[in-house]
């Protein structure tokens, strides 16, 4: 495969490959992994579930990949589909896992999604490798996914997962609250992740209505006020960005990486900045490709082929697979 992403002319722009990453466009098709996947609820410490969906290959597989949502997203993103559908395609057994009130998973916790939670998703990700256990584990995630796998690579150094063997981070979020100033800049893609945003805070009220009222903060207007508003109401966080401190990923947070990763950036990325990379001092085990070209989770080569990021997991993931 090419190691420059080239997209066909009419998809070189920055919000055409990121609308079309979120696109219903890439769920068409058939998609045999999602007709053989097996709902898994993960019963982690403190009492917390989490959601997951594992496709197990027919005969056995290369290895396991765990997929990581961005934001919002969830297991059924057209993304983590169609990422899904292409590495279950090529002999790999998929686990799409669902963050803390994701997808349809709000009623399975009493406390709010935070992006600080590693610790669950560290011991989901540990859980889902036991489904193929005696496999080679890889771990792909997108924007805030991206940012939890390569948390999730650094905390190997203290708490390794046996068969943890690669990371992948597609446009991963690096300075999160720089990235919140940037969606509230951009008027569509504010409107897109407030409707689901609002979407998600009213499933959760309607969960649990004893504990949540959020009927001031639907009404706000931007992401960084929301932030605010919920962070100060339900977390011991002094403000909002106190929070995104802890998540952020800047100048040497990387430097400890002990596990393999790639790293997928673009520099027409519109919410995560490319200087965020800049000071990114990264060890041995890390590579940072950054294309001209991609948007965010984007990387689409044709309206209906497949990604780039897709072919160069495979291309990664067999190498490492033996």
């Amino acid at each position: 495969m090419s190691e420059v992403f080239k997209p066909v002319f009419y998809l070189k722009g920055a919000f055409t490959q990121t609308m079309l990453a979120s696109s219903s466009i890439r769920k068409w098709g058939h998609i045999p992994m999602a007709e053989s996947a097996k709902e898994v609820m993960l019963h982690l410490s403190e009492g917390i579930r989490l959601q997951g969906f594992y496709s197990p290959q027919v005969r056995e597989a290369k290895g396991l990949v765990v997929l990581l949502t961005g934001w919002e997203g969830s297991a059924a993103s057209a993304y983590i589909l169609s990422t899904g559908k292409f590495l279950y395609n090529n002999g790999y057994a998929v686990f799409r896992l669902n963050f803390r009130d994701h997808g349809d998973s709000h009623h399975l916790n009493s406390g709010l999604f935070f992006a600080t939670l590693l610790d669950e998703v560290f011991e989901a990700v540990q859980q889902a490798s036991e489904y193929e256990k005696n496999l080679p584990l890889f771990l792909a995630g997108f924007s805030l996914g991206g940012n939890f796998a390569l948390r999730i690579a650094r905390k190997c150094a203290e708490s390794p997962i046996e068969n943890l063997t690669y990371v992948v981070s597609i446009s991963p979020v690096l300075h999160p609250e720089k990235s919140t100033h940037a969606i509230d800049r951009l008027v569509y893609i504010r409107r897109y992740f407030l409707k689901k945003w609002r979407r998600s805070l009213m499933k959760k009220q309607r969960c649990y209505p004893d504990w949540y009222d959020f009927r001031e903060v639907l009404s706000l207007e931007s992401l960084g006020v929301m932030t605010d508003e919920l962070i100060n109401r339900y977390s011991d966080y002094e403000n909002a960005s106190a929070y995104f401190s802890q998540y952020a990923l800047l100048n040497d947070a990387l430097v400890d990486m002990a596990v393999p990763t790639t790293i997928v950036a673009a520099k027409d990325d519109p919410i995560i900045p490319v200087d965020d990379f800049d000071n990114l001092k990264l060890n041995s085990l890390t590579d940072l490709i950054i294309h001209r070209y991609g948007g965010h989770n984007g990387f689409i080569e044709s309206l209906f082929g497949c990604t780039w990021y897709e072919k160069k997991m495979v291309e990664i993931f067999n190498r490492m697979a033996g």
